[in-house]
């Protein structure tokens, strides 16, 4: 067998032997999954979600840029039973033009300030849009740095607002297996490079949210070809000197989800809880999936 395959080969194994979180001072315990399916052609493709902080509402984010709003509804053990739709929009650029998809239209990551403000990501045309309204025009901001690796796919993915309002974006390369992620931070009209996070092999970020615990959560994707996707959740703490207390929290097997994009992280009540939602990316065999765990810390559990 060839060196390379030889490699693949192994590396799908080891996902499919070890699921388990590698370190962590807390786990996730299964709370349940929805598949959410609706009629409309718009419908799909999901890659960004934000549950409010009551658990109550969700933003939905489609990466040819639509998105839906509306409630959840849960029975009386908090597990997601529906998901009522109240709107939709079809995001614009800054002159009021609907984004097509493809390059000028593929938005990522979403993230919600404290004043209702909506930030999405887009790679392809990289960059971050503000929407002070989902039915009106995109608040021009100024573009971001270009960090190596970004190209097309392979652009701002991961988006996140800090308590103080800063937004976070990482893109889903860098700029090769062994070198960190850099984080980007956009504050006052400015970018800077405030952080890096370590890169793993194969393992991707799609998805990222500040939860109210105070810890950072980052969903990260790998690819299994014919085998489907693994789904890796890590929490940290960040800092400009790098990421802190690193844990890795869950692992899950090839195909045990579909394609988990989206990520947001509240508070049920009785603890912090992971919403996460898959990209079906509009093929007919793949589907729409709402999934939510819910972190216990853990002290018997090694850091």
């Amino acid at each position: 067998m060839p060196d390379h395959r030889h490699r693949a080969l192994s590396a799908i194994l080891t996902s499919l032997l070890f699921a388990a979180p590698a370190d962590a001072g807390a786990v996730l315990d299964y709370v349940g999954t929805y598949v959410w399916s609706r009629p409309e052609a718009s419908f799909g493709g999901f890659s960004g979600i934000e549950i409010s902080p009551d658990g109550s509402e969700f933003h939905v984010l489609s990466d040819r840029a639509h998105l839906y709003w509306g409630r959840v509804q849960r029975d009386p053990r908090g597990i997601v039973r529906d998901m009522v739709v109240a709107g939709r929009a079809h995001l614009q650029d800054s002159k009021g033009k609907p984004l097509p998809p493809g390059y000028i239209g593929d938005s990522e990551g979403l993230a919600i300030g404290s004043r209702g403000d909506i930030w999405v990501s887009f790679e392809g045309f990289d960059r971050i849009a503000r929407y002070d309204d989902p039915d009106r025009p995109a608040v021009t901001l100024p573009p971001p740095p270009e960090l190596p690796g970004m190209g097309k796919n392979a652009g701002l993915e991961a988006l996140a607002i800090r308590p103080d309002g800063t937004v976070i974006a990482i893109p889903e390369e860098s700029e090769d297996e062994t070198t960190p992620f850099t984080v980007l931070s956009y504050a006052d009209r400015e970018w800077s490079e405030y952080s890096t996070i370590r890169r793993d092999p194969r393992w991707l970020p799609v998805g990222a949210d500040f939860g109210p615990d105070g810890w950072f959560y980052l969903l990260e994707r790998d690819f299994h070809g014919i085998l489907g996707f693994s789904s890796r959740v890590r929490r940290m703490h960040l800092t400009p000197d790098g990421a802190q207390d690193d844990q890795i929290l869950l692992q899950t097997k090839p195909l045990q989800y579909d394609n988990l994009e989206g990520l947001s992280v509240w508070d049920d009540g009785t603890g912090t809880r992971l919403t996460m939602v898959s990209d079906d990316n509009f093929l007919f065999v793949q589907r729409t999936e709402i999934v939510e765990y819910r972190l216990r810390e853990d002290d018997t559990v090694a850091n």
